[in-house]
């Protein structure tokens, strides 16, 4: 997980602010269009039976009031990055991404 500080540099460079949240609580005020992101998977390689190589699996989400943005296609561009859904609540827009990172 040494890797989230980086993921978190990453995203908030395309996001062009700091508006990224990891695994924010309920309770965080969220400025919009932001980027949610969590662990989602964890997927391991094996060994002689034990681990040698894991890679985090994260839950990326850009949420934004505008319906049509560059950030998603920028997102999508991330090496191991698959698109995975869309959908709209409360007047905001939710481009889903898995990432593997």
């Amino acid at each position: 997980m040494d890797q989230q500080p980086l993921l978190q540099e990453t995203l908030e460079m395309i996001l062009g602010s700091d508006h990224v949240y990891f695994q924010p609580p309920s309770n965080v005020q969220m400025e919009y269009p932001a980027i949610v992101y969590a662990i989602d998977f964890a997927s391991s390689q094996f060994a002689d039976n034990n681990p040698y190589r894991r890679m985090w699996r994260y839950q990326v989400t850009y949420i934004d009031r505008k319906p049509l943005s560059e950030v998603p296609d920028k997102i999508a561009t991330l090496p191991m990055c698959l698109f995975k859904r869309f959908f709209a609540a409360e007047n905001l827009n939710h481009y889903v991404f898995d990432l593997y990172f």
